[in-house]
């Protein structure tokens, strides 16, 4: 995948740790192939959703679309960029060299 998508959103709290693991669920559950949701991480007070894409116009609209009226979405930010992955490599491919 060429790009990625990183949804950001404050997060302090076992509450809001459980928001954004339902949050991404979400998203596994529902964003069309080829896109791959990559996990999470949490520090400094934010949550980051990784999303690996070839699209990202057509992913940034599925977003959208799932999680319009999802609470976190309101103070969710959304960036892009070009994927660190060399151009081929799958995301499940990476992980399995990273262990």
């Amino acid at each position: 995948m060429r790009f990625q998508l990183v949804l950001q959103c404050p997060a302090v709290s076992l509450h809001d740790y459980d928001e954004i693991i339902g949050l991404e669920d979400l998203l596994i559950a529902k964003l069309s192939d080829p896109n791959h949701v990559d996990g999470h991480d949490f520090g400094s007070g934010k949550a980051n959703v990784f999303v690996f894409t070839d699209d990202p116009d057509g992913t940034l609209d599925e977003v959208r679309t799932i999680l319009s009226g999802h609470r976190l979405w309101p103070n969710l930010t959304i960036a892009g960029r070009q994927s660190v992955l060399p151009c081929g490599t799958s995301t499940k491919h990476a992980q399995a060299g990273n262990h």
